[in-house]
């Protein structure tokens, strides 16, 4: 009766949450093997880095900072209201009964010009609003001396940026000033989403686009760029990622929470390995290499990287190692925890056949 269970037990699978180290790595270095291992350590390291890293995201260059803040300069598409005021009794501008006169939906031409009445064409693009105001009075003042200017400016799309996404409040922002820097907008259109993981900035402008995480943003004043009119912002999570498996707390699909993630900080974010049933031996990353990377470097497409935490060389070593997008981070398990389960079912099995004979 014990036998024929036994046989029974040693035909049937035992159910387990991950495989063990040497189930994923079986085969390696046999010829026709579709994978290479690397065992990680210290040396290595620096030969890993060798091989390169792809991303379609990568950061690019930054637009430098601006200088202090400044008047803002008129540019084509921007709207102005002019209020003039005149005492002549007789005055051409002024309305009947009061002492001034609106011209309002003064649009900046391309060329930069505006035109009034009664005076010729005044270039305006490139003035800050006073000096705009101080020149049209000039010319009017050639037809009624008395004539004050009022201006005030509604900004186009030239002295506005757009800010697109990952904030508050999106929306289209006037540049009231020049040299305004990034964080400033980003204060005023209501600060970052907090859902945003590793918050990424994209500036277009024109046809360049900068990217850069918010953390190089904030880090110094000189990483914090003056904004133009015209410039689209948007704030987004980190699209990198990696794949959690295998006898740790979470499996899921992980966003990466910094620039770099290094695997025990991905060990981490997984939220550390099951105690009873992880492997401290047999932590695994699997990565993919692009084709046309493949003989100048890494030796194989799929490559699996072994780290062996139960060693001080190894904990440092899976702390330096960084995690590339799309990589998978598997806990696998300690043989350990299949024997006893055996032997637990086994018991189990034992105990049933002794209690049927007790009846």
């Amino acid at each position: 009766m014990v036998g024929a269970g036994a046989l029974a037990l040693g035909g049937c699978s035992v159910p387990r949450g991950a495989p063990t180290r040497g189930e994923v790595i079986a085969g390696a270095g046999t010829e026709g093997a579709d994978f290479a291992l690397e065992l990680v350590t210290s040396d290595r390291l620096p030969v890993y880095k060798s091989w390169g890293y792809y991303t379609p995201r990568k950061r690019t260059a930054w637009p430098g900072a601006g200088g202090r803040l400044q008047d803002q300069r008129l540019a084509p598409g921007d709207v102005l209201t002019v209020r003039v005021w005149d005492a002549d009794e007789n005055s051409l501008i002024a309305v009947a009964g009061k002492r001034f006169g609106d011209v309002s939906n003064v649009t900046v031409t391309s060329a930069g010009n505006v035109t009034l009445p009664y005076i010729n064409t005044v270039h305006v693009a490139g003035r800050t609003a006073e000096s705009a105001r101080e020149r049209l009075q000039e010319q009017l003042n050639q037809i009624t001396p008395s004539a004050q200017v009022q201006l005030s400016i509604m900004q186009g799309r030239r002295n506005s940026v757009d800010m697109v996404g990952g904030v508050a409040n999106p929306g289209s922002y006037p540049l009231t000033e020049r040299n305004l820097a990034l964080s400033s907008l980003i204060s005023a259109a209501g600060g970052v989403r907090e859902s945003l993981s590793n918050p990424q900035v994209q500036i277009t402008r024109g046809g360049q686009v900068y990217r850069r995480a918010l953390s190089h943003v904030l880090a110094h004043p000189s990483h914090d760029p003056a904004l133009q009119g015209g410039d689209r912002v948007l704030i987004e999570s980190d699209p990198r990622q990696f794949i959690a498996l295998g006898a740790a707390q979470r499996e899921e699909v992980i966003g990466f929470d910094d620039d770099k993630v290094s695997a025990l900080r991905a060990l981490s974010l997984m939220g550390g390995m099951a105690d009873l049933r992880a492997d401290p031996r047999g932590i695994l990353v699997l990565r993919r290499y692009r084709a046309d990377k493949v003989g100048h470097g890494p030796p194989s497409g799929r490559v699996v990287f072994s780290f062996d935490l139960t060693r001080a060389g190894g904990m440092f070593s899976a702390d330096e190692f960084a995690l590339h997008d799309g990589d998978i981070v598997m806990a696998t398990q300690s043989p350990a925890t299949t024997t006893q389960r055996v032997l637990g079912l086994f018991g189990a099995f034992l105990g049933a056949g002794q209690a049927a004979r007790n009846l």
